[in-house]
This record gives structure tokens, sequence and C-alpha cells, in this order.
């Protein structure tokens, strides 16, 4: 059984930076790509970004592009998700994703393991 397990979610004003990270733990794990998706209320849970756990290229949701930026631990089975510049409609529960089946996640289909979600919340 692997464990996804964030951390960092929190309170922030617009234009503010929260970190978040994603510790994958339990059985031996081979990820081979790891990424984020959000959930606001009475939306559908959309993609964020991703990154592919050998190389480290990364893919990011138009409305995020230059203001996330996705890394990776390889040693510590950890990804991370610095947002800067944060806005109100940033606002959402946000999911750590990871697959050991595809070297790439952009859409819900592509993940074999959730963590259990983190509020972020952006005040105007």
């Amino acid at each position: 059984q692997v464990l996804l397990v964030e951390s960092g979610g929190g309170l922030v004003q617009a234009g503010g930076s929260l970190r978040l990270s994603c510790a994958a733990s339990g059985r031996t794990f081979s990820p081979k790509a790891m990424g984020w998706f959000r959930q606001a209320p009475g939306k559908e849970r959309d993609f964020v970004a991703a990154i592919s756990w050998s190389i480290g290229n990364t893919y990011y949701a138009d409305s995020v592009k230059g203001r996330f930026t996705i890394a990776r631990d390889n040693a510590r089975n950890t990804v991370y998700l610095q947002m800067n510049s944060l806005k109100p409609e940033d606002t959402a529960v946000y999911f750590c994703a990871a697959t050991d089946r595809y070297s790439w996640i952009t859409t819900m289909t592509d993940v074999d393991y959730w963590g259990q979600g983190t509020q972020v919340t952006v005040s105007s």
C-alpha cells in the first residue's frame, strides 16, 4: 500500500505564496510520475502540474503557468508545489497524485494513488 501525505496548505492573502509538499511512503514505491490536482467547491477535480520522476520534465495547466513550480526529491520520494502570486481563484483542496504505470500525469485516469488533500484558501 502506498501512502501519499500532503502538507503546507493554509490561508494566504492574494499575491502571497505557499509551498505544498507530498511525501510517499509504504511499500517499495517507484513512481514514474507525480503531480497535483485541485478541486474547488462544487467543481470537478482539475489537473494543476506534473513531473516525470526520472528526467524531471514538468507540465502545467495554463491557469498556473508562470506562477506555480513543481519539483521533486527522488531520494525522499517527495514532490513539491511552489505557488506564487496566488489568486482567490486558486482556492481549492489540493491533491497529490502518483503513478507507477505511466511516465506522465495529465488526467485523473493516469493516477494510481491519491493523497488525502490539503486546503489552500486565498483571500482577496
